[in-house]
């Protein structure tokens, strides 16, 4: 019965998915549709919405530009055990899917939204 018990167990821990994926944040692209007006949001409201930049720059023409930045990594492993007899056998797989979300926001000198693009990848 033990044996049965700690085979249960194995097999329940080798079909473990762990993830990193931020589900709650503001940072999607309908949130962003939704809320980001060119020629009207201010840089207050993107901080009320989507928290600090991870990013702060300037361009070319000395606009300040932020960027948001989200990762997120999905890993999934899995194995089973069968048994012939007195055989046993085993197998065993594992699958990573990570993606990125971007969201680059250029404020005007009165820091107005002048200008945003989101760049989204899953690899």
């Amino acid at each position: 019965m033990q044996v049965l018990s700690t085979l249960l167990v194995l097999l329940l821990a080798a079909c473990a998915t762990t993830s990193s994926d931020q589900a709650n944040s503001n940072l999607t692209y309908g949130m962003i549709k939704s809320k980001v007006k060119k020629g009207r949001t201010t840089q207050a409201e993107i901080i009320r919405i989507f928290g600090s930049p991870n990013i702060v720059s300037k361009n070319k023409k000395g606009l300040e530009v932020w960027t948001y930045s989200r990762q997120s990594t999905r890993a999934k492993s899995g194995g089973g055990f069968g048994t012939f007899g007195i055989v046993g056998s085993s197998s065993a797989y594992s699958n990573t899917s990570t993606s990125s979300f971007d969201f680059i926001v250029t404020f005007d000198k009165k820091d107005i939204v002048v200008d945003y693009s989101v760049v989204s990848a899953k690899f």
